[in-house]
């Protein structure tokens, strides 16, 4: 069949390199020249040209000669002249739900699906881990795999990853359960809702919310953190729920260098080296894992060795006397939650540009870190997306910083940053990074920070 694929956005490329995988004949139309996407982006395209794929670029005014079918994404304005080029025609218009369904098809084992504001990442990569030590041949996509999430699973359909494993295990953020929003979910899991991303969704909470919901309507057995029980109870009543310390069907106490689970008439307590954040989604992945039927000697024995994962509260080692941690958290609740942890150490803070990703209130991250006693706060002003240094953004987190106590700086990027801090760091201090350009580009912003590391720890020893 011919299809046309209507621009080469993060919704339409996974469907196009599916469908000419399926054998269809797709052309892939766009305003844009290649050059204007982000290099990622174009190195994608790319690949999909070089599958086979025709790109039809800066194309202002495409048509529907010799098309059959049509996917166009749900952000195509109705006023563009393909989109009342669809409309008047009779080609038909694959939908999400109808990819959806052929997706679901492609994978032959059980899926287990993993959303949430945050924690998405750490719980998937968790559950994951837990799933191997039990012996299961995983095919995991998440986050850090790729940072669009639905390209990591059509990715891994089309290299014959759905066909190698036992089990799939899926980090869904909102923009792929949109996608992706009929599959045949075995287990999902919901971490939390914040209020984040609203801006994709006219500024709705509960716009936000049902999209996520739409895991719950896919899955057999729905597992939540117990923060969300008035939303959900409205909805299912047999949803099962986790947290740590209260009264729920998976409750989780953490002790020194230990963690228990309750669940059922059973319990365990596992040795547990991890920090922070790492508990409650070790609870969440572990209520995943007891669920499917993996044994709890095989849960203790992957916590007991569990390391954590990249940039996720990572201990990147010893500079100068100087522990220095990596974390990607960049969400007001996330970053409260790893400031709260170190607060009662003498704490160098670098930051990321707060825009990478979609635009956010700089002056609430600066609020927030007025809150605590830290040396010196160091914000970057590049944006990575843009390649441009933007200063102004930069000062108007440091400008929201009312703690006299906290020494302000900024600089032009995230390597000087890096760097900066020993300048502002002594012997025994902890040196933190927090901020989205992990979560954007993992190995190439680690690969700047350890630069900037290793640049500063031999100018200011």
């Amino acid at each position: 069949m011919n299809y046309l694929v209507v621009g080469a956005g993060n919704a339409s490329r996974p469907v196009a390199r599916l469908l000419n995988h399926l054998g269809h004949d797709v052309t892939v139309t766009d305003l844009k020249e290649i050059t204007d996407f982000k290099v990622d982006v174009q190195r994608i395209l790319n690949q999909m040209e070089n599958e086979g794929i025709k790109l039809d670029m800066n194309n202002k005014n495409p048509n529907l000669d010799g098309i059959e079918a049509v996917y166009a994404p749900p952000t195509l304005p109705d006023s563009a002249p393909i989109a009342k080029l669809i409309k008047e025609s009779d080609v038909h218009v694959l939908t999400n739900e109808e990819f959806s369904k052929i997706v679901n098809d492609l994978i032959p084992v059980d899926i287990i699906g993993i959303t949430g504001t945050m924690g998405k990442t750490t719980t998937t990569f968790i559950t994951t881990t837990l799933f191997k030590q039990a012996g299961y041949k995983v095919w995991s996509c998440s986050s850090l795999v790729n940072n669009l999430v639905s390209e990591a699973i059509i990715d891994g359909i089309v290299k014959g990853k759905a066909d190698e494993c036992d089990i799939a295990i899926f980090e869904l953020p909102h923009g792929t359960i949109g996608l992706l929003n009929s599959l045949d979910i075995k287990i999902g899991l919901l971490t939390n809702i914040a209020e984040d991303h609203l801006s994709e969704f006219g500024g709705s909470l509960e716009k936000y919310q049902q999209r996520k919901m739409i895991l719950e309507k896919m899955s057999e057995t729905f597992i939540a953190n117990h923060s969300c029980f008035d939303m959900i109870n409205t909805q299912r009543n047999d949803a099962l729920y986790y947290a740590l310390d209260e009264d729920v069907d998976f409750k989780g106490t953490v002790g020194d260098k230990s963690l228990t689970v309750q669940y059922k008439n059973d319990s365990f307590t596992t040795p547990f080296y991890m920090m922070s954040y790492f508990f409650e989604n070790s609870v969440a992945a572990s209520a995943v894992a007891l669920t499917y039927g993996v044994k709890k000697e095989d849960i203790i024995d992957a916590l007991t060795e569990f390391k954590g994962l990249p940039a996720h509260m990572e201990d990147v080692g010893d500079y100068n006397g100087r522990k220095v941690i990596l974390d990607s958290a960049f969400l007001y609740d996330g970053m409260k939650i790893t400031l709260d942890y170190f607060k009662d150490e003498s704490v160098v803070l670098f930051l990321d540009h707060f825009d990478t990703l979609s635009v956010r209130d700089k002056a609430e991250v600066g609020q927030l870190v007025s809150n605590y006693d830290i040396k010196t706060v160091i914000a970057s002003g590049f944006n990575e997306v843009t390649q441009d240094v933007e200063m102004e953004a930069a000062y108007e987190l440091l400008d929201a910083i009312t703690n006299p106590k906290i020494n302000k700086v900024a600089v032009e990027n995230i390597e000087i940053a890096a760097a900066e801090t020993f300048k502002y760091s002594k012997p025994g201090d902890i040196i933190l990074h927090m901020g989205p350009l992990i979560a954007y580009d993992r190995l190439t912003t680690v690969e700047k920070i350890m630069k900037g590391l290793e640049k500063g720890s031999n100018k200011y020893d």
